[in-house]
């Protein structure tokens, strides 16, 4: 270990030596000071090491939020293990996937995903183990976490470099198939002191922890507050009413959404006749509806919406208070220097769009496995995002759209590439092409639209098209919308004109 060094552990340690009895986790009716939350952190690491984990070993879990999941977070920074958190809404296909991709050692897996793990570990030959997580018995083929704990070897040191690798989240498929981004210890510790920074944390917060813990969004929140001395309060999975309980008993301070998580908060305090007090409400994270928001602040006077420009790549690259420059994404974070260029990565002037790239401390390490994608992605030393903004007169970076090579839809927050739903449409006997586009949508902010050509003599219902997606992949990546036309737009080289798709269906530009 370098002198220099500042690990995720290291973070805990401090935490252990000067708030040793604030609160460092609550989940239903446990609490955790961090004093104990490092107890539990070194005892499982000593577990880890005796089960015969290594230092870049992976970690997979299939998992609800719980104390377990941040315990097992902290375990793996110690002895510098790679956490692999798999979105527990996808198919058991997609979760194969995932886990013969980044090759684990063990998965943990939650009740609810027992069994589906069960059948995905004799088809990966790295599995050697599985446990369970987040409570209950263990079926046949699982070990019960809590046997992992090991007071021998709890107090063992170990020389991590800041720069390993910590957790391998899977980004939105953008060939139909998901990418590994690998971020390291140093990411997350420079991402916490800018999320820190920025919204003024420190050991009196309490984050809600309502989003899933494979999500960058609820992870980089969490790391941060922990960073800052603070309490997460974890919740298993969002629910509006406990969400607005919690916050009124824990004093909640801050929190991240995606749609229509804020509008189902404020629907159950209407329910209820605004018998919450949401006061201590300080800083929230997120986009939303105008109305959304204004309702919030004037539930909670002294709350800030933040805004801002991140990705699982690099987080946070731009951010500060909406209400700063209303419609903005915010300006660089302190240590994010942020470009504009055009397609030969020139950069453009002030007012010009242009792809938005990044050199930062918490840009990633690189797609796991995939070096080609790796190097296009940081070409010319730039972390290339294959988002297009552009920067006002005074710094405040404007988002535009997303580059075609990387065409995104964002359902309630999740990241979905259209080219791995039209890859499971045109699957479909009756399709012959199909253009998938995002549209705008009430509630989730995003939608799902297909535009479909079927085959000769052909006929289907869109609600049929829209279950078969469904049973193919995640839920959440199927259509909301079917439509059925005789043909699509095309360009010059014969390809499907997206751009025209969109003018013809509503779809976002």
């Amino acid at each position: 270990m370098l002198t220099q060094d500042f690990t995720l552990y290291d973070v805990i340690c401090r935490n252990a030596q000067c708030h040793p009895n604030r609160d460092a986790i609550v989940f239903n009716d446990l609490r955790l000071t961090h004093s104990q939350f490092k107890e539990r952190c070194d005892k499982l690491a000593a577990g880890l090491v005796k089960s015969g984990i290594e230092k870049g070993d992976r970690l997979g879990i299939v998992a609800h939020n719980s104390d377990e999941f941040m315990i097992l977070y902290g375990a793996a920074a110690k002895i510098g293990a790679i956490l692999l958190p798999v979105n527990w809404r996808f198919q058991q296909n997609e979760v194969e996937y995932v886990l013969n991709d980044a090759t684990p050692k063990f998965v943990f897996a939650g009740p609810e995903y027992q069994k589906t793990v069960k059948e995905i570990a004799g088809k990966v030959d790295t599995i050697e183990r599985c446990y369970t997580i987040g409570g209950g018995d263990a079926p046949d083929g699982f070990h019960l976490f809590e046997t992992l704990y090991s007071e021998e070897g709890a107090d063992a040191q170990f020389l991590i470099p800041a720069d390993s690798g910590f957790v391998i989240i899977h980004t939105a498929a953008v060939a139909g198939e998901p990418r590994g981004a690998l971020l390291s210890q140093s990411n997350v510790v420079y991402s916490n002191l800018q999320i820190m920074a920025d919204d003024h944390l420190g050991p009196d917060d309490s984050h809600m922890c309502m989003l899933p813990l494979f999500h960058i969004a609820a992870l980089s929140r969490a790391m941060a507050v922990m960073h800052a001395g603070g309490k997460n309060v974890i919740i298993e999975r969002f629910d509006p009413e406990l969400t607005l309980n919690l916050i009124e008993k824990e004093k909640g301070t801050t929190f991240f959404h995606f749609p229509p998580i804020l509008q189902m908060l404020l629907a159950k305090y209407d329910e209820a006749e605004g018998g919450y007090d949401l006061s201590s409400l300080r800083h929230v994270g997120g986009l939303d509806s105008h109305d959304n928001i204004m309702r919030l602040k004037k539930l909670a006077p002294n709350v800030v919406l933040g805004t801002g420009f991140a990705q699982t790549e690099a987080l946070p690259v731009t951010g500060g208070p909406m209400e700063e420059r209303p419609g903005s994404a915010g300006r660089p974070t302190p240590l994010s220097k942020v470009i504009l260029v055009d397609d030969y990565d020139n950069e453009v002037p002030v007012g010009t769009p242009g792809e938005i790239c990044v050199r930062s401390p918490v840009v990633f390490l690189g797609y796991w496995g995939r070096d080609e994608d790796t190097a296009y992605t940081f070409r010319n030393n730039w972390h290339h995002t294959g988002d297009i903004g552009r920067f006002d007169e005074d710094g405040y970076l404007w988002y535009v759209k997303r580059k075609s090579e990387k065409e995104l839809i964002k359902p309630g927050g999740e990241n979905v590439y259209p080219v791995e739903v039209e890859k499971i449409i045109l699957e479909h006997e009756c399709v012959e092409e199909v253009s998938v586009i995002g549209v705008p949508d009430k509630q989730w902010g995003e939608a799902i639209k297909a535009i479909c050509v079927l085959g000769p003599e052909k006929s289907l219902e869109p609600k049929e098209l829209i279950e078969f997606v469904a049973s193919k992949i995640a839920r959440y990546k199927k259509p909301k919308y079917v439509v059925f036309v005789d043909s699509l737009p095309k360009t010059g080289d014969g390809e499907i004109d997206r751009d025209q798709v969109k003018k013809n269906h509503g779809g976002r530009f």
